[in-house]
């Protein structure tokens, strides 16, 4: 696993918004995020994710040119990084990121590896509950999750 895992706003939502916000710490133990991030979040954040400003502001101000300002700060904050995970949703964001030679994953990727830890015995529920959320990913997406796991 890698040494550093940050996380932008969308995850940490996403996670809190279905119940499973410790589920996070449990596959990953400690992460990592920005101010930006943390304000965008609105709520008081556990001890296990560390705050942590980016020191190369203007590389983050140029990645706001292309996208969402949590976002660029997740992103320029990875790349100060060597061995990094960026837990990413946003579609035009994780591109950028691959673009940059970062490893990325999201909120599915997140229940894969808990399920993978023996963390969680189905994804499917945690799959529905998303979807109940404001949470949009393709079809054929979450059926490709459901057949790795074997549901």
């Amino acid at each position: 696993m890698p040494r550093v895992i940050i996380s932008d706003t969308s995850t940490l939502i996403l996670f809190d918004k279905i119940g499973e916000f410790s589920l996070l710490q449990k596959v990953y133990g400690e992460l990592m995020t920005t101010p930006e991030i943390a304000k965008e979040f609105g709520k008081n954040l556990p001890d296990w994710i560390k705050i942590q400003a980016v020191s190369d502001k203007k590389y983050q101000f140029f990645l706001e040119t292309q996208i969402d300002h949590g976002e660029a700060s997740a992103i320029a904050l990875a790349s100060e990084y060597d061995d990094v995970l960026l837990l990413l949703d946003d579609l035009k964001a994780r591109k950028l990121a691959i673009r940059l030679n970062l490893k990325i994953t999201g909120a599915l990727g997140v229940i894969h590896k808990a399920k993978q830890m023996l963390l969680i015995e189905k994804v499917k529920p945690l799959i529905d509950k998303l979807l109940l959320t404001d949470f949009r990913v393709a079809n054929n997406i979450v059926k490709e999750i459901l057949k790795l796991n074997g549901e």
